[in-house]
């Protein structure tokens, strides 16, 4: 918004040519993280009163951890507040022509939308568990694929109408198009080297990264703090991946695709960034209000299609290491309980408790000693996903 008016002020007048810093992303980036983040810091106890209020408490399910059953009734849902800061801030700084930015905004909403209603059944109707697994992920998956069918052929093409003809080629040569290498799974540290998908291959896998991505996210925000800095972390750098494949210098030099209208994305991911670090200053130990499957779900996503557009599924599962491994818990101890029930008469249990950070707390670590280490952890996988731009 903000960009458009500074080139209409530049058109108008030789006066106005100051305006000319707009058009650098790097600027743009800045300052898009500094409003969301003031607009956070601004409107955050304004939110937690408005929630505490309409009584938006936290239930805390009967099987969890005795130790948190001090955060029952915190207000939840607070990942509003990161969604507006998100979407005000890019609304602002972005360039709206952008498709990009209205695909992965799209995505962010939408997989909030899914949210809000868990965490309102859970808080308004009083059920711990919300909206139920089948639901939440046919509407997880019906976002997920729209997402994928339109990034599948929008990675090559910058128009909307050449973006639809190319569906339209696509059913009528029967499912048969070739895509170009850009397209491809991209593998890090080799240079020059990508994995045909086609168009099946390149839909499966997005969808499989952006839901998948939306439910680790999911299942990690269990503590204060332990979901937001890792999202910050991985945004930012997820960012850094876009600016890289979005110019044709950086990305020729560094051996990437180049992806034009990616490095818009640099705007979205500084937004997010700054509207988690404002988060954050609520939601450290002891919270005063959770984010809720509202920005989990939202976050996830988003890292997810962001991903997904600057071709690094593979360089999130590296830097988002913990949201993988903390689904993997769960996964993990679902089938072994399944399996020792049906071999044993009894289900056994693989940690002490899942997501693993529970495992970690039942073994004696305080709270916020999980969630510190959790974010060494994730600084130093970010910094070896960074490294794939020169190790190829």
């Amino acid at each position: 918004m903000l960009l458009s008016l500074a080139q209409w002020l530049q058109g108008v007048s030789p006066d106005y040519g100051f305006f000319r810093v707009f058009q650098y992303l790097t600027f743009r980036a800045v300052l898009a993280a500094l409003t969301a983040l003031l607009i956070g810091l601004a409107a955050g106890p304004a939110v937690i009163r408005r929630l505490t209020a309409l009584k938006i408490g936290q239930p805390i399910r009967g099987y969890g951890m005795e130790s948190h059953l001090v955060k029952s009734g915190t207000p939840t849902m607070g990942g509003v507040l990161i969604l507006i800061c998100i979407t005000v801030s890019t609304l602002l700084w972005a360039d709206l022509t952008n498709r990009f930015v209205w695909i992965v905004l799209a995505v962010t909403l939408g997989f909030g939308a899914i949210g809000w209603v868990d965490d309102w059944r859970k808080v308004v109707h009083k059920d711990p568990e919300g909206m139920r697994s089948r639901e939440k992920y046919f509407w997880q998956s019906v976002i997920g694929l729209l997402a994928a069918l339109y990034l599948v052929f929008s990675i090559s093409e910058s128009s909307n109408m050449r973006v639809f003809e190319l569906f339209l080629n696509w059913v009528r040569s029967g499912f048969d198009v070739n895509l170009p290498p850009k397209a491809g799974l991209l593998l890090p540290f080799i240079k020059e080297v990508s994995y045909p998908l086609g168009v099946m291959g390149f839909v499966v896998l997005t969808y499989l990264v952006i839901v998948g991505s939306s439910n680790a996210v999911n299942l990690t925000d269990g503590l204060d703090g332990l979901a937001i800095m890792p999202v910050v972390m991985v945004g930012s750098a997820l960012g850094v991946f876009a600016y890289v494949v979005g110019s044709t210098v950086y990305s020729k030099y560094l051996f990437f695709p180049h992806i034009s209208g990616a490095g818009e994305l640099l705007i979205f991911c500084a937004a997010m960034a700054g509207a988690g670090l404002a988060f954050l200053w609520f939601n450290t130990h002891p919270a005063q209000v959770f984010m809720g499957d509202v920005g989990a779900l939202a976050l996830g996503g988003a890292l997810g299609t962001v991903a997904v557009i600057v071709r690094q599924e593979i360089v999130l599962a590296i830097m988002g290491g913990v949201f993988v491994v903390e689904a993997l818990s769960v996964m993990l101890q679902v089938m072994y309980f399944k399996y020792t029930r049906k071999k044993y008469g009894e289900g056994r249990r693989f940690f002490k408790m899942a997501p693993l950070h529970h495992h970690f707390e039942k073994q004696g670590w305080k709270e916020t000693q999980v969630v510190v280490r959790f974010w060494i952890i994730t600084m130093l996988l970010c910094l070896l996903g960074l490294s794939t731009l020169k190790l190829r």
